[in-house]
């Protein structure tokens, strides 16, 4: 979250921020711009403030009680592989799309964090602030990634899918921890 919110500041500062961005945003491979750090990078920039309050409002919110549950090492791992996947994801969508447009933001590793939370806690019931109806957090899960796939499908926010990348991310690692196939049977 520190990290996140110092990065932000930085990016306020005019064309030293733009500079920033432009160095760490991930952009498309064909883009002259594109550097392979990018792929983590990115992660710790957003667009807007509301942008960043929200990452970090989910990040407290879902992220907590996995830190403590899985240590931070374990955590930081888990957060690492989500917002790698939703990198991925993102360079795979605009190379076969034509998309020219950069992606910032932490939500792959959120999405990562949802997923995990509906996994190890599906029947828990939640208040979320969007819409304020009390669900179960697989209901919740669900619907967020619903609406994810549908706006990136629609094409109205390409960066949507790059969520969907993080959901894969948090699913790959959590069946590679638990020793599920197609990893083997040894629980890490």
């Amino acid at each position: 979250m520190l990290a996140c919110t110092a990065f932000f500041c930085l990016e306020q500062l005019g064309a030293a921020g733009n500079l920033l961005v432009t160095w760490l945003a991930l952009f498309p491979v064909k883009s002259s711009l594109f550097w392979p750090w990018q792929l983590v990078t990115y992660a710790f920039l957003h667009a807007d403030t509301l942008h960043l309050f929200f990452n970090m409002l989910a990040l407290w919110m879902f992220g907590s009680e996995l830190e403590l549950l899985w240590g931070r090492k374990r955590y930081m791992a888990f957060l690492a592989m989500g917002a790698l996947f939703g990198g991925l994801t993102y360079m795979v969508v605009t190379a076969l799309l034509g998309v020219s447009s950069a992606l910032v933001g932490f939500s792959g590793a959120i999405y990562a964090l949802l997923l995990a939370s509906a996994l190890l806690f599906p029947t828990r019931t939640i208040m979320p602030l969007f819409p304020p109806i009390p669900m179960k957090m697989i209901t919740f899960v669900i619907v967020f990634g619903v609406i994810a796939l549908v706006m990136g499908v629609s094409g109205t926010d390409y960066g949507a899918l790059a969520h969907l990348g993080g959901m894969l991310g948090g699913w790959i690692t959590m069946r590679y921890w638990r020793g599920q196939p197609p990893f083997g049977t040894r629980r890490r």
